[in-house]
C-alpha cells in the first residue's frame, strides 16, 4: 500500500502507522482521513494483530486541517461529507479485531483526541497536551463526541468541550484518556514496544472475541442473557480453539504458539 500523507512499516502481526503531516502538526486532511480508513480495511483482512497509531514530528495530531474545510466553501453538503468521513473512520478503529495503541506526544487536539478515545492503549509523553478547540473555532466535535463521552465521561466532556480547555498528561492521565504516562518520548518508544510484546503473547481470536464482547456489553443493545449466552457459546468455541494450545503451553512451560515470536523479541 502506498500512501500521501501516513507511513506505514508491518512487521509480523503488528503495523505501525505514522500520521505523516509534520509539516502541520499532522492535522487531519480528508486525503489522511481516507488513507486511515483504507489502511484500517486491509488491516482486518490481513494478520494484523497489533495497529500501533502514532504522529512524525513532534506532534501526535492537531485535529481537523481547516484548510481543507476552507476548500469546501459554502457547500454545505461537502462539508458533511467531509465530517462524516472522519466519523466512518474512527468507528472502524473503535471496532477493529486488532489492538489499537495510540502513542501521544505534543499537539492531541480535535481528531486526535478522538483518536486516542478509541484506542485499546494510550500512553503519553509528558509533552502531551489535549484539548477539543473546537467550540472555540466556531465548530462542534460532532463525530467524536460519543467516543469522548464513552472515555471520560458526560461531566468531564462536558467541561472540555463547552470550553476547550487544553490539559497536560497528567490531567488526561487522572481523566482516564490515556493508560500510561511516559517521561519523554525516548521512553514513550519503548513503553510501546513493551505493549506490543504484551498483546502478541494474548492469542488472537481470544483478543478478537473480547474486545467484541467488552463493546457489546458497553453498548447494552442485547438484552444480558442474550449477551451472555453468546458469550457462552464463544467461551466453548474458545475453549475447543486456541484454549487447546494454551492449556498445553501451561502445562509444558513454553510459550504459546501466538506468543513465540515475541518471547524471542524480548530475548533479544
Amino acid at each position: 500500500m502506498e500512501f500521501t500523507t501516513l507511513q506505514l512499516e508491518q512487521q509480523p502481526a503488528v503495523w505501525r502507522v505514522r500520521l505523516n503531516r509534520s509539516q502541520l502538526a499532522n492535522a487531519m486532511s480528508l486525503t489522511m482521513v481516507e488513507e486511515l480508513l483504507t489502511l484500517m480495511n486491509s488491516a482486518q483482512q490481513a494478520d494484523c494483530r497489533v495497529l500501533v497509531i502514532e504522529g512524525n514530528g513532534d506532534h501526535f495530531c492537531a485535529g481537523g486541517d481547516i484548510k481543507d474545510m476552507q476548500a469546501a466553501g459554502g457547500d454545505s453538503a461537502r462539508l458533511a461529507e467531509f465530517n462524516r468521513a472522519f466519523g466512518h473512520m474512527i468507528e472502524t478503529a473503535n471496532r477493529l479485531p486488532a489492538v489499537v495503541i495510540c502513542a501521544l506526544k505534543g499537539a492531541v487536539m480535535g481528531g486526535g483526541f478522538g483518536l486516542a478515545c478509541v484506542s485499546d492503549l494510550a500512553i503519553a509523553s509528558s509533552t502531551a497536551r489535549f484539548a477539543l478547540p473546537e467550540t472555540s473555532l466556531g465548530i462542534l466535535p460532532a463525530q467524536i463526541a460519543p467516543f469522548v463521552v464513552q472515555r471520560i465521561g458526560l461531566t468531564q466532556a462536558r467541561r472540555l468541550a463547552l470550553f476547550g480547555n487544553r490539559i497536560n498528561a497528567e490531567e488526561a492521565l487522572r481523566l482516564g484518556l490515556v493508560h500510561q504516562l511516559c517521561a519523554d518520548n525516548d521512553s514513550l518508544e519503548a513503553e510501546v514496544i513493551a505493549a506490543i510484546q504484551q498483546a502478541l503473547k494474548c492469542a488472537p481470536a481470544a483478543t478478537a472475541k473480547t474486545k467484541t464482547l467488552l463493546h457489546a456489553v458497553a453498548d447494552a443493545e442485547q438484552p444480558l442473557a442474550q449477551l451472555l449466552d453468546q458469550a457462552a457459546q464463544n467461551f466453548a468455541a474458545a475453549v475447543m480453539g486456541e484454549g487447546r494450545e494454551g492449556a498445553m503451553a501451561f502445562m509444558q512451560k513454553r510459550p504459546a504458539a501466538w506468543a513465540q515470536a515475541a518471547v524471542q523479541e524480548e530475548k533479544a
